[in-house]
């Protein structure tokens, strides 16, 4: 495609053939776009979101950080070249205490300049112009790859002397029934189908309709009284210092 920070309005970017890539797989990832150009921002926006993609856009690797604070994204799609903190510099600001996965973009595509955003920690080099279709399969790899074992259809989950069955909606902990109000029973619904994923309280508000954080707080808190044998030490409903909360189940050989 034409580089999209020089194509004029309406180009090859959005073109019907490029709006009907294939779409990706995982349901909803979340993605967080940051770009300086603010154009390229709102056609990288569109087409993912058109795509199945969740969206959040920032200008600047401070305007990300600040959005990656409130919530938890399934990858990151950074320009290199950005006034103050480079992508580049971001990228390897970000891979020292995440994994997720890093897709660089940049209009500098020589092989010393990969290797550079490589070593940085990234996952991905997409040197621009690029065609949108490669990006989207470019993402989508990235995710499977990055994605935990498959959560087997309505298969229980085990939390030590808890197990949860999420076809039944039915907590079970000693063999005994725990009793689930409709707002516990939605949020572990929620952890159930993604063990292992750190989800952001504004993202679990946003997920299950609930207006303030502090709800969300109080739901966790009341689910590891029945779930957890020291709630004030949980091992399965735990917190992600900065994001928010995970499920980290038993492994299916240790049960």
């Amino acid at each position: 495609m034409a580089d999209a920070k020089t194509a004029s309005a309406g180009g090859d970017f959005l073109s019907g053939a490029a709006m009907s890539g294939a779409k990706p797989r995982l349901a909803d990832p979340h993605l967080l776009v940051v770009d300086d150009d603010e154009r390229l921002r709102a056609l990288l926006q569109r087409y993912l979101s058109t795509n199945g993609f969740r969206i959040s856009a920032a200008r600047d690797a401070a305007e990300a950080r600040a959005l990656m604070k409130s919530m938890a994204f399934d990858a990151l799609v950074l320009d290199v070249m950005m006034p103050g903190e480079s992508g580049l510099d971001l990228a390897k600001s970000v891979r020292a205490h995440s994994g997720v996965p890093i897709l660089m973009l940049t209009a500098r595509g020589e092989p010393s300049d990969r290797i550079a955003g490589l070593e940085t920690g990234a996952d991905d080099y997409l040197p621009k112009p690029f065609e949108p279709r490669e990006l989207l399969l470019r993402l989508s790899g990235l995710l499977r790859r990055a994605a935990p074992p498959a959560q087997a259809a309505n298969q229980p989950i085990k939390m030590g002397a808890a197990l949860y069955d999420p076809g039944a909606s039915r907590l079970t902990k000693n063999g005994k029934p725990v009793r689930l109000t409709s707002s516990e029973s939605a949020l572990l619904q929620l952890f159930a189908a993604h063990p292992g994923h750190a989800f952001a309280r504004g993202d679990l508000c946003a997920r299950l309709g609930v207006a303030l954080e502090r709800s969300i707080d109080v739901q966790v808190t009341r689910l590891r009284r029945k779930i957890e044998d020291d709630p004030k030490l949980p091992l399965y409903l735990q917190t992600v210092r900065g994001i928010g909360y995970v499920l980290v189940p038993d492994r299916h050989d240790e049960r």
